[in-house]
C-alpha cells in the first residue's frame, strides 16, 4: 500500500470534488472520500467530464428580477415564461 492511500483526503481535495459534483449532478461516493488516491482517481474522472446540459429553463435570477419588476409594474409574469428561458428574458426586456 502507497503512502497515498492511507493519507486522508485534503480539504482541497474535498472542496473541489463537491464543486464537481455539483456541476456534473452526481454524488461523491464515500468510497472515493475515504483516502487522497481514490479521491483523486475520482476527480480526474469528473473533471475529464461535460458538465450537464443546462435545462431551458429561466435561471433564479431572472425569475426573481421578473417578480421585482412586476411588483413595480403592478403585472403579472406570464405563466408560459417561467418554462421557457427566453421567453423570460424577452418579458423583462419588454418591462424595465
Amino acid at each position: 500500500m502507497t503512502e497515498q492511500s492511507q493519507l486522508p483526503p485534503t480539504e482541497k481535495q474535498l472542496a473541489y470534488a463537491r464543486k464537481l459534483a455539483l456541476r456534473n449532478q452526481v454524488i461523491v461516493p464515500w468510497e472515493a472520500q475515504q483516502n487522497r488516491l481514490s479521491l483523486s482517481r475520482w476527480i480526474g474522472i469528473q473533471a475529464a467530464l461535460r458538465p450537464a446540459e443546462r435545462p431551458n429553463t429561466p435561471s433564479n435570477k431572472q425569475v426573481a428580477f421578473a417578480e421585482k419588476l412586476a411588483r413595480i409594474k403592478r403585472r403579472q409574469v406570464p405563466e408560459e415564461c417561467f418554462r421557457d428561458r427566453g421567453l423570460m428574458s424577452r418579458w423583462i426586456d419588454s418591462n424595465r
